[in-house]
């Protein structure tokens, strides 16, 4: 190591991944010489999904610049929308993330979930094969180089994971149009082909139906609804305050 030392400031939205003694104002820190300003900023703790654009001495570099001696480095966090370029907006979730995975698809987005832990290896290589951004709370995860994109969600609630999610990506929301427990389109359905489905108060009480094209799973709505109605408004009212 020959010593190089430069200073490093990060957005303070991006403290939380880094530890209490590096927060706050620029940090001096010693690196290689031959490492990677990417490299820098993950061994401090931060994904570089999180990371927007890196400022050098008032200039933007990328990830791959090598740090000199006495440089300035600004880490700024990732600008809102994020926009991904390349594909259609879609998600992958881990088995952490179930209840997200099931409002998103509520909202009518192309949410993709993996119900049993299969490891970082193959989600990653998911994410690549359909190009779908990775949300996920596990830092390594993120960190895994194959992934197509990828995004850490912050917070443990359900609520906040939500509204993250819509502030961030923005993504087109189709409310009732997606299956909550696959992800497949629904379509309409009458009465009669769901009555293999359908206990006899059901039938009695609800006149409208939907089912999964993918699953063949029957929706009406139930004893749930008002709750799930809920959940709409709220994301639809946020995308209209955010214009």
């Amino acid at each position: 190591m020959n010593g190089t030392e430069i200073h490093v400031e990060v957005a303070p939205g991006l403290n939380v991944f880094v530890p209490p003694a590096r927060r706050g104002g620029a940090t001096a820190l010693i690196t290689d010489g031959v490492s990677t300003l990417g490299h820098v900023i993950e061994s401090l703790g931060i994904p570089l999904t999180e990371v927007g654009a890196l400022v050098v001495d008032g200039r933007e570099v990328r990830t791959a610049h090598i740090p000199r001696a006495g440089e300035r480095v600004s880490v700024r966090a990732v600008e809102r929308p994020q926009q991904v370029p390349g594909a259609p907006l879609r998600f992958l979730l881990d088995v952490h993330l179930g209840t997200l995975a099931r409002r998103l698809r509520l909202l009518g987005v192309d949410t993709a979930y993996e119900s049993t832990d299969i490891g970082d290896a193959a989600l990653a290589a998911r994410s690549a094969a359909e190009r779908r951004v990775m949300l996920s709370r596990d830092r390594g995860l993120l960190r895994r180089r194959e992934l197509w994109a990828g995004a850490y969600v912050y917070s443990t609630r359900p609520d906040d994971q939500l509204q993250d999610v819509l502030d961030r990506f923005a993504p087109e929301l189709r409310p009732w149009t997606r299956c909550t427990a696959c992800n497949g389109l629904l379509r309409e359905a009458t009465k009669e082909e769901l009555a293999d489905q359908l206990k006899d108060g059901t039938q009695r009480t609800y006149d409208v139906f939907a089912r999964c094209t993918q699953c063949g799973r029957a929706y009406w709505k139930g004893a749930h609804h008002e709750q799930l109605e809920a959940v709409v408004e709220r994301a639809l009212s946020m995308r209209t305050q955010n214009g």
